[in-house]
């Protein structure tokens, strides 16, 4: 081959690998900066996730709250700790409620720096701060109506109780699910038993309205009555029954709702109201 032939082919083969070389370093540095742009995009976009994830455990922190209302995993955030929690329920359980910070310190036993972080969170119920703010005026007397003029209790509509009596919306769907349970208020005495219905709620309502008309009540006799009779009585249920079947054949014939009380844990404070289903004879 001529040596000038020859040095062209030699220079035109420098020149193509070159120019692959070049093609190849910019091929790779645009995929880069592609690449680089995809992962800033996504990295932008977590970041932005986890700020608002941030900003909402923020604002669930920091949104009032009614303290009667504290789970376990809401005390948890407030910085109580499970025995305070504990008191808490306990004290939920009796049917009591918390109406003001000193409540809440005096129940829970929590410490004055966690108090002092967390009570300006606190949000009781409108009728509650109406309460406090009535609290040092004179209370007027409750005014009694006749038996005619009250209206019947067991047609009174919830909406009635919460504008005429303020009764939170909660409790008075409360009484109206209760007295559906009964089919029916049989006497007014049973309104007691609606959980969280404070006594002058109790004696507003039962000063405007009564039961008018019960349904008929085939009293049971409790001395002969089955366990299947006894639970059909609101107020017992079925190992209560149980219980008071073995006392009277114990015992022998009861002569006095009273001697319920021989039974462990049964309280007497519904006997008014078992004797409107039960009686003695």
């Amino acid at each position: 081959m001529h040596k000038r032939f020859r040095n062209g082919i030699f220079l035109l083969a420098i020149i193509l690998i070159a120019a692959i070389a070049i093609l190849f370093w910019f091929k790779t540095k645009d995929h880069s900066t592609v690449v680089f742009k995809e992962l800033s995009k996504i990295q932008h976009e977590i970041d932005s996730l986890k700020r608002i994830k941030s900003n909402q455990e923020n604002t669930y922190k920091l949104k009032p709250f009614n303290p009667n209302f504290i789970t376990d995993y809401k005390g948890y955030l407030l910085g109580m700790s499970p025995e305070e929690i504990d008191r808490l329920k306990k004290y939920r359980d009796q049917d009591k409620w918390i109406n003001s910070i000193a409540d809440f310190k005096r129940v829970t036993q929590v410490s004055d720096s966690v108090l002092q972080k967390i009570s300006p969170l606190f949000k009781f119920p409108d009728w509650v701060t109406k309460k406090k703010e009535k609290k040092t005026s004179i209370r007027p007397s409750i005014v009694q109506k006749s038996f005619d003029k009250k209206k019947n209790l067991n047609e009174v509509t919830s909406e009635e109780l919460q504008n005429e009596f303020n009764i939170p919306d909660f409790i008075a769907e409360r009484i109206i699910k209760y007295r559906i349970k009964l089919d029916g208020f049989v006497a007014d005495i049973q309104l007691k038993d609606v959980k969280g219905l404070y006594k002058n709620q109790y004696h507003k309502i039962l000063a405007n309205y009564t039961v008018k008309n019960p349904k008929t009540i085939h009293k049971v006799n409790i001395n002969t009555a089955t366990v299947k009779e006894l639970t059909n009585t609101p107020y017992i249920d079925f190992e209560t029954a149980l219980e008071i079947r073995d006392l009277i054949k114990s015992q022998g014939k009861i002569s006095s709702f009273d001697e319920l009380e021989k039974i462990h844990g049964f309280s007497l404070d519904k006997i008014d109201r078992i004797a409107l289903y039960l009686e003695i004879e």
